[in-house]
């Protein structure tokens, strides 16, 4: 009888491995498809600064040629319950992403519209949306509600990956969304990003000021510059919040720690090893342009082509 029992229980998990749903596989292994994903990244810009700092972090991981193909969608105004003003943002995004943006400060009723549209594509080509809630968690809410209202089929607690590192982030998040989202969203907690030594990136560094050295492409020294501009401008100001990182002349796109997790970079330790990567990244794509003209020219000169 022992026998049998173990048998049929051999049989069950047999059987269970091979009619498991592909979006329970996707979702359990928490990789990201190129192929067909959408990540959006989503900032609050109230009152911290460092979300400026990390839009241009986020535009420099985007530029490099490994990530080139990622289709990401940034969104502004993602803010939830908590008081002070909002730090304007749109000059930077207008510069990093171009179009690649939407403002839900300006107008949420058609931001949430837009970004449905964006979730939808995916989901129904077979896609899963990624998003890293780089601030409060209700304009997530608010998506997977219109998203769950149009196309009610779709499991998006399989389907759509909602990460976040920050305490403080959940605590001013509307108590109903915050719910919501982690009863219909595979959420994800992870160590928070302001922290070094933790399991998440740490990229919140008041020591940390030669970026120079390391950004060669003047497109991104472009980007670096007005975002530090900015933060500079409103860091502190008119009852926002003081990051003494920033207002110490360093660095912190702490919320960038939600994209590495999100796109397999959970190694970058802080600040100094995500821009040496940058480096590293920019110096083989140069290496190898090289070579590839160098080869050209050879070919030219034997009159064959490799």
């Amino acid at each position: 009888m022992k026998t049998k029992i173990i048998i049929l229980i051999a049989i069950a998990i047999f059987s269970m491995a091979f009619n498991t749903n592909p979006e329970e596989i996707s979702s359990k292994n928490g990789t990201f498809n190129t192929e067909k994903d959408l990540l959006l990244v989503q900032f609050d810009c109230k009152t911290d600064v460092d979300d400026i700092h990390t839009m241009a972090a986020l535009a420099t991981l985007m530029s490099e040629e490994d990530y080139s193909e990622v289709n990401y969608h940034a969104v502004t105004g993602a803010y939830g319950i908590q008081e002070g003003p909002y730090v304007p943002p749109n000059d930077l995004l207008q510069l990093a992403f171009r179009d690649n943006w939407t403002d839900a400060h300006k107008d949420f009723e058609s931001a949430i519209n837009k970004v449905k549209e964006l979730v939808k594509t995916t989901l129904k080509n077979q896609g899963d949306v990624w998003i890293a809630d780089a601030g409060q968690s209700d304009f997530t809410a608010e998506v997977v509600k219109a998203v769950k209202a149009d196309i009610p089929e779709i499991n998006t607690s399989h389907r759509i990956h909602v990460v976040q590192h920050s305490n403080w982030n959940e605590e001013v998040t509307s108590p109903g969304h915050l719910r919501y989202v982690k009863d219909n969203t595979d959420y994800h907690k992870i160590p928070d990003g302001n922290a070094v030594g933790n399991g998440s990136p740490g990229f919140r560094s008041p020591d940390y000021t030669h970026w120079q050295d390391k950004v060669a492409d003047p497109r991104l020294v472009e980007i670096w510059q007005l975002a530090i501009e900015i933060a500079n401008k409103y860091n502190g100001k008119d009852g926002r919040y003081n990051n003494e990182a920033i207002s110490a002349g360093g660095l912190d796109f702490s919320d960038l720690s939600e994209v590495c997790w999100i796109l397999g970079l959970k190694d970058i330790k802080d600040t100094e090893e995500f821009f040496n990567f940058i480096k590293s990244k920019f110096d083989e794509e140069t290496s190898t342009y090289r070579k590839g003209r160098l080869a050209g020219t050879l070919c030219a000169c034997t009159g064959s082509y490799i």
